[in-house]
């Protein structure tokens, strides 16, 4: 056919005879004209004004600009672009049916769509620039094509062309769309008035955009770029050059801030609290203000949901359309000759029944429905986040308010306000995610039944009802699934308790040869989770085979019974459409159990919110309040008037108003602080916890609150900050009663009128040592340092290993009490207010510290400063400093008054004080005596940075925390092989489940992918067989005879197939993840003590807590789900391959496509995920630790900066999720628009194919297989991402299991060695060397001795002489590299280790107890019978007090030991030691961390209960071996001398006597 563009089929296509708009081919020129006159006028300005400025779409964004209307301007757009392509098809297929060519009918419309397109880009250039006037261009455009459209309308009328013809349609849409256009246009010259008016409008960026920060670009981008997240590109590329960090992804815009959202959600509670007022019972319902606040963008994830699901149907219509049309291509299609203008003018029917335009349709709507779909999900996604931050910043508003009596008489539990910020909060946010899912999925389900009734009638509501009757089974497990998750999770935290404790023991635990029972102990409770998680396995098993399962079912039942029971043959067209719509049906009745549950636990979650939001709060205090906008910015402070009384005013009170206010006030409260008259106060019981309370407390002075432990004391402080509830009284703060308002300016100076409070029980925040004791103040360097020396932590100080830079708190480094007590005490002294109350500051330090502390801090440093101090302690030493003292008694004032008062006017008092402090008086000279409790805190803590790099940052061992999160060694990795799947972990893991069941897996996968392929094939030859024999005869039954039975029996091996897969895969799982741990577990245990040096505790927890837990439940899931879509993907590319092999080489370039997409996302994915991780960790801390910290918050009155910082923590965990979130629409939106491609690639060669005789039963086949490729491209990356981090835990572990195990065996046989080695205790040591590691120098250099059998030897030294490094090497615990030591005979290194340890005993300086029953520690193997573990308690004094408790041997011992003091623990280890009844006893440093009283019953009881046996004793207190028979001194590793105590005392320049003298 020639070319040309009004045809040359009639004679007068050309004639203008009847007038020149008369002419159709004319009129269709005329049309080209707008379009031509656009590309003319923009192509010279995009590409010679925009070509030096090429990257100007990429232009920084604060120039991001919209114009008016802009979403409306692209949303005709894109309408228009449609149209434009229908009207390209309709043109097209009216061309076939003429004799020549009729470019008219097509081209026009083809330029149009250019011209449409360019507009879009030309537009988009103009506004990123914000040059308005060039809009003149596309105004012009408009109404061009706008008048073209009309004319053309016209004449359409004129020649009686009307709505039954496509081309009048489509023409009459172009009309609207381009008139719409055309007032949007007018709307920007309205609003912008670039051109008709003198003075333009000038417009600014929105906020947000002038903010650098803000990188979260989606509410400013274009519809287009929003809409395929095309604004990530650089984030998700960039990401594989390097990880992506917090910087990177900058701060939130405004309108997503929890501070935003917070103020909305509130208002809508606060709305109807006011409703709600008259009504006592009723409370605010949180539905309804969650649906005030964050109904609309809900309403509108529905909406593009309903678009999305009802575009979901347009698959199986187009193929059902496509194949039958295929199959009817045989009948001629007759032409109705509707000829005006010399063209064929055709209806929209005829146009549907083109296969072509069919395929084309199909991948429009596979596009529209993805892109719809993505915005739903994104939206809600975005409100849930939204809620969240919401949620959360209401709930921490509350905590600040809680009162006091709430959390102390356990209403309110720290348990249950992380429960609410970690659980609820999110169960609301997953609840939002899914809630369109609540009112889509009905509509989705009714659509399909439908759908499917008019394709196969009564038969497939067979197989609907399969679907429906089966999905309660999908909730049931479910629900089990939740029960079982729980019970694993109580095991887990049972193992994980155990594997704590044998890991803070493990230097006892080898030296006594325990390790294998407590290996053993935790295994057992490994084997109950390890059964509990079989069940759980066997549960996610069945699900995920009822998912695959019941489609199978379904199929089977509906075709079955429409092959025996309908009148007519099943036909390509309808089995393949209903296949499809099968497969539709299945998503929502599965998804409907899950949203159901959350649906439920939502309602539950709710619930506990509101009674929370309900719960009893402190005081109405103005100040207290003050609401979040406080801490938006300082400047902008609301000015608070408050009511003039009580302790609401001590806020108030200005120093620098101070001497100004002197003359007026009374003169009896001129020097008192703080005052209380009559008051009565309770922990919110009605009855009174203080009564009768008349105090004061001078100004500018140190007052002292006594008495026995358990009067009130502290309660008096909390009482005086209002932390109590008041019963009756009133409590003055001075300078208050004349304050009503704080000026604005004053404002800035807060913490003037705030208490500096340090609480008996040591608060810490989760921050460096020079955070805690700033607290939020101005750093002053020389202050600062004053407040360090006065409560000496500068040698602490020094043992950290970023000094006070260092990380402390709940997940940094562990500090003892008194380092605790004492940062606490800093901070107290560093906050620059007039008042400061310390409560019990001196409870955990001792002697030494206290004084220091009392001189330097309280006498010198605050006294200096004219502070005001309260001081609440038991030391009574202390009183004779003291201006003023208040005596309490069983929680009433005994006495107040100076200590002179006291002594002339209570002497019995006086008297009983004085009898106190001599007894204190004694303790102290016993203190002096032995080495400080301070000196061991910070030997404890060197040992604890011990042979470690700095830069190893040491986790706590906090269980809760470690099953978090997993935070530490993961920088190492993100940097190194960024894009590659970590094969070899893989394949580490999988050899980890045993062969046998890794080729079981891999067979029944490929058998069962298989199969299901089978069955659709088997589907496609029975149905064209079907159509091949005559169309609508009756059934005759040998027909289907064949098909049916070999139907049935592949949906039969397909559902065992099915159940085989699912199980093999959890169980594979299950038997990796016994065998992982248990590796794990055996190497660690029997790991030398010098890795346990090297390695932070933490860092080992972590792996039997976040990496055991990935292991145990992530990793099978992620494997299954990746192994299942990846071969669904690949047996779908398949059968379209076979069916079409021509469509192969459009699958080239979008596998190389895919491959990009992955890699990029998987890099970028793996950062987020992390930065998500580490920044929920800190949040949930902060809740705690407020919770904790309440009343020193509250009394520093720093409530807003702790708000500030929630809502910074918040934002940045919401900046990270809501990337992570986008990163994963990228990703979805372009693995969907690869999908689309496939399915059209597909339908054309098919359709094409078709034509050189392809049975349309298998065209149906790989259209119904392309369609599927969608739904699982983009599970394939997201599950290879998650599969990726997920390995990392395994890589851990595995880097675990390398570590060198102690050599247990030994060259002699146990058999060799008498049973009742050693029998005398002799020991010689020859020219012993000893180190802890190949590459660390010596500890020990050729040291000999000779012990004879009995001896009680003294091995002594200052700090690091190698005595402990002695004590390890008769153990064998250590690197003896040359020399020997001899026992009884023989060699200890050629012995096996178990029969080495557990044949001697040792007394370590920590006394280390397990949980369990005295019993069990005394005697874990059950060798010994009851009257040995008596005996062995009567030598260690033990007896009675044992006797006394219930259960006496089998007396609990709690975790650590801590229900028994340190002095009874010691104790109990000396019974442990001589139950062993070993000849030969190592005491090293057994008595450091004991009292005088306890030493000397030590002493007494193994110079008597072990006479007969060789004792060595390590001594750190040269004092406590002056007794021994020898004495073996140590300097630096060498033995320098060696003799009896009393021969080198009487030789004076002897290092003995040096070490005595300076001792003593």
């Amino acid at each position: 056919m020639s070319l040309s563009f009004c045809g040359n089929d009639l004679k007068n296509s050309y004639s203008v005879e009847k007038g020149v708009l008369n002419n159709g081919c004319f009129v269709d020129a005329l049309n080209l004209v707008p379009h031509v006159f656009l590309l003319f006028i923009t192509f010279p300005i995009l590409f010679i004004g925009w070509g030096s400025q090429s990257s100007k779409v990429q232009i920084h964004h604060n120039t991001w600009l919209h114009f008016p209307g802009h979403n409306m301007r692209w949303i005709l757009t894109f309408m228009l672009l449609f149209v434009h392509v229908c009207e390209i098809a309709e043109g097209i297929v009216s061309n076939t049916y003429m004799k020549s060519n009729h470019l008219h009918l097509f081209l026009p419309a083809f330029m149009g769509f250019i011209a449409a397109t360019t507009s879009v880009v030309y537009y988009h250039n103009i506004e990123t620039a914000n040059f308005p006037k060039l809009l003149l261009a596309l105004f012009i455009y408009w109404v061009l094509a706008f008048i073209t459209k009309i004319i053309k309308l016209w004449k359409f009328a004129e020649e009686g062309v009307g709505v039954e013809h496509l081309r009048f349609c489509i023409t009459a849409l172009l009309v609207v769309l381009y008139g719409l256009l055309m007032a949007v246009e007018i709307n920007v010259i309205r609003v912008r008035k670039y051109v008709f008016f003198t003075t333009p409008q000038r417009v600014k960026p929105p906020e947000d955009l002038q903010d650098l920060g803000v990188r979260f670009l989606q509410p400013f981008v274009n519809l287009l770029s929003k809409a395929t997240y095309w604004w990530m590109n650089p984030l998700i590329i960039g990401a594989h050059k390097r990880p992506i960090e917090l910087k990177k992804i900058g701060k939130l815009p405004i309108a997503m801030r929890s501070l935003t959202n917070y103020l909305r959600l509130k208002d809508a509670y606060e709305e109807q609290r006011v409703r709600h007022a008259e009504d006592l019972d009723r409370t605010p319902s949180i539905w309804r203000s969650m649906y005030r606040a964050f109904g609309r963008p809900i309403l509108l994830s529905s909406t593009f949901r309903y678009m999305a699901d009802l575009l979901g149907f347009a698959g199986p219509l187009c193929i059902f359309g496509i194949v039958k049309h295929l199959d009817n291509k045989t009948e001629e299609v007759k032409m109705n000759k509707d000829l005006h203008f010399g063209v064929y003018f055709m209806s929209s029917m005829e146009l549907l029944q083109n296969t072509y335009v069919l395929a084309v349709l199909l991948f429009l709507a596979l596009v529209l429905q993805r892109t719809f779909l993505q915005a739903s999900y994104y939206v809600t996604i975005e409100t849930g986040i939204n809620l969240r931050g919401a949620l959360l910043a209401m709930i921490y508003n509350k905590i600040l308010r809680l009162s006091t009596s709430n959390m102390s008489m356990g209403e309110m539990t720290l348990g249950q306000i992380n429960n609410l910020v970690a659980i609820e909060t999110n169960q609301l946010m997953w609840f939002l995610f899914l809630c369109p899912n609540l009112w889509a999925m009905p509509v989705q389900i009714i659509m399909g039944v439908i759908l499917l009734h008019y394709l196969l009638g009564y038969s497939a509501l067979i197989g609907a009802s399969v679907i429906v009757l089966l999905a309660p089974f999908q909730y049931l497990i479910a629900t089990k699934l939740a029960d079982t998750q729980k019970s694993t999770l109580d095991y887990s935290t049972d193992r994980l308790k155990k594997t704590t404790e044998i890991l803070k023991g493990i230097k006892l635990l080898k030296l006594y040869a325990w390790e294998n029972i407590f290996c053993d102990s935790v295994l057992e409770t490994r084997g109950k989770e390890l059964t509990s998680l079989r069940t759980f396995a066997f549960y996610t098993s069945m699900s995920i085979f009822m998912n695959a399962a019941i489609p199978i079912a379904a199929v089977l039942a509906t075709f079955v019974t429409h092959a025996y029971f309908s009148e007519f043959r099943l036909r390509p067209a309808e089995a393949f459409a209903s296949l499809a719509l099968f497969h539709i049906l299945v998503t929502p009745l599965f998804l409907l159990s899950t949203v159901v549950r959350f649906a439920v636990k939502a309602v539950v979650s709710v619930q506990k919110l509101g009674e929370f939001l309900q719960s009893e709060e402190i005081g109405e205090d103005s100040w207290r309040n003050g609401d979040m906008s406080v801490s938006l910015d300082s400047c902008k402070k609301h000015t608070v008037t408050t009511k003039a009384i009580n302790r609401k005013q001590r806020y108030k009170m200005d120093s620098y108003e101070q001497p100004m206010r002197r003359q007026l006030r009374p003169s009896e409260t001129e020097d008192v602080a703080v005052k209380v008259s009559d008051g009565y106060f309770t922990w919110g019981t009605n009855t009174s916890t203080l009564s009768d309370i008349n105090i004061r407390v001078p100004t500018g002075q140190l007052t002292m609150i006594v008495g026995q432990v358990g009067c009130g004391k502290s309660s008096l402080l909390l009482a005086m900050l209002g932390e109590m509830q008041t019963l009756s009284g009133k409590v003055y703060w001075s300078n208050c009663v004349h304050r009503i308002v704080p000026s604005v300016e004053s404002s800035h100076f807060s913490n003037r009128y705030s208490v500096a409070y340090a609480t008996q029980k040591s608060w810490l925040l989760n921050a460096t040592v020079e955070d805690n004791i700033t607290f939020g103040s101005p750093f002053n360097k020389q202050r600062y340092k004053a407040v360090i020396d006065a409560c000496s932590l500068q040698p602490d100080i020094d043992l950290l290993p970023f000094g006070d830079q260092t990380e402390i708190g709940e997940r940094g480094i562990n500090l003892s009490g008194g380092q605790r007590q004492r940062i606490c005490v800093a901070r107290a002294l560093y906050q620059n207010t007039n008042i400061v109350f310390l409560d019990d500051p001196f409870s955990a330090l001792d002697i030494h510290l206290s004084d220091h502390l009392m001189q330097e801090g309280i006498l010198k440093f605050l006294q200096d400063d004219k502070r005001t101090v309260v001081l609440v302690t038991h030391k009574l030493q202390y009183l004779i400093h003291a201006d003023w003292i208040i005596a309490m008694k069983d929680g009433s004032v005994l006495r107040e008054g100076t200590l002179k008062d006291i002594q002339t006017h209570d002497v019995e008092l006086y008297e009983h004080w004085k009898t106190l402090m001599n007894r204190q008086d004694q303790e102290l000279e016993k203190d002096t005596e032995i080495e400080s409790q301070t000196t061991l805190e910070r030997k404890t803590l060197r040992r604890a940075f011990y042979s470690r790099e700095a830069k190893t940052h040491i986790d706590d061992e906090d269980e809760e925390e470690q099953e978090e999160e997993d935070e530490e060694d993961s920088l190492s990795t993100t940097t190194s092989r960024r894009s590659k799947i970590p094969w070899k972990v893989c394949w580490r893991y999988l050899s980890s489940g045993g062969f046998l069941l890794v080729f079981v897996v891999v067979t029944s996968k490929l058998a069962k992918h298989s199969v299901m392929v089978a069955i659709d094939y088997w589907l496609a030859a029975w149905t064209s067989s079907n159509f091949n024999t005559m169309e609508h005869k009756p059934i005759i039954n040998s027909d289907h005879q064949s098909y049916v039975p070999v139907f049935i029996i592949l949906c039969a091996a397909g559902i065992v197939l099915c159940l085989i897969t699912s199980l093999t895969v959890e169980f594979l799982g299950l038997t990796a993840a016994s065998n992982l741990h248990h590796n794990l577990l055996n190497k660690i245990i029997h790991a030398p003590l010098r890795f346990f040096d090297i390695t932070p505790l933490g860092q080992i927890l972590n792996r039997f807590s976040a990496d055991t837990n990935i292991i145990d439940q992530h990793i099978p899931s992620t494997l299954e789900s990746l192994t299942r879509s990846t071969l669904l993907c690949l047996s779908a590319i398949g059968v379209v391959a076979f069916v079409t092999p021509a469509s192969l080489i459009a699958l080239v370039p979008l596998a190389v496509a895919f491959y990009f997409i992955q890699k990029y996302f998987r890099v970028a994915s793996r950062d987020l995920q992390d930065l998500d991780d580490s920044t929920q960790l800190p949040l949930l801390c902060h809740f705690s630790e407020t919770a904790e910290g309440l009343t020193t918050i509250r009394a520093f009155r720093h409530e807003a900066r702790f708000k500030q910082r929630m809502l910074e923590l918040t934002d940045t965990n919401n900046t990270a999720y809501l990337f992570l979130s986008a990163a994963n629409r990228w990703l979805e939106v372009r693995t969907d628009y690869l999908g689309a491609v496939i399915v059209l690639t597909a339908a054309v060669a098919a359709i094409w194919m078709s034509f050189y005789g392809l049975q349309s039963g298998l065209v149906g086949l790989g259209l119904t297989y392309a369609l599927t490729v969608t739904n699982y491209l983009n599970w394939v990356v997201r599950n290879l991402a998650d599969l990726e981090v997920q390995m990392a835990a395994v890589k851990k572990v595995d880097s675990f299991l390398s570590t060198e195990s102690e050599n247990y065996e030994g060259s002699l046989d146990v058999s060799q060695v008498p049973e009742d080695w050693p029998q005398h205790g002799e020991i010689k040591i020859q020219d012993l060397c000893v180190r802890y590691d190949p590459m660390l120098k010596p500890v020990l250099k050729h040291v000999n001795a000779f012990i004879n059998p009995g001896q009680k030897v003294g091995i002594c030294g200052r700090t690091g002489s190698g005595k402990s490094s002695l004590s390890l090497a008769f153990f064998n615990m250590v690197d003896v590299f040359h020399g020997k030591i001899i026992i009884d005979g023989i060699d200890i290194c050629k012995l096996p280790l178990q029969t080495l340890r557990s044949r001697l005993s040792i007394i370590l300086q920590d006394p280390v107890l397990f949980s369990g029953s005295i019993r069990f520690n005394l005697d874990p193997e059950r060798t010994c019978t009851d009257d040995r573990l008596w005996e062995a308690l009567e030598i260690a004094q033990l007896k009675n007090m044992v006797r006394s408790l219930p259960g006496g041997l089998d007396a609990v011992v709690t975790e650590g030991g801590e229900n028994f003091s340190v002095g009874q623990r010691q104790l109990f280890c000396l019974a442990r030691a001589f139950v062993r009844k070993s000849s030969i006893l190592i005491m090293d440093e057994a008595t450091a961390s004991i009292d005088m009283a306890t030493e000397n019953i030590l002493q007494k009881v193994v110079m008597t209960a072990f006479a007969d046996r060789t004792v060595v004793t390590i001594a750190h207190l040269v004092s406590s071996i002056l007794e021994a028979e020898q004495v073996l001194v140590f300097s630096s590793g060498i033995l320098v001398e060696c003799d009896s105590a009393a021969n080198l005392l009487a030789q004076e320049d002897s290092l003995f006597s040096v070490l005595v003298r300076t001792h003593k």
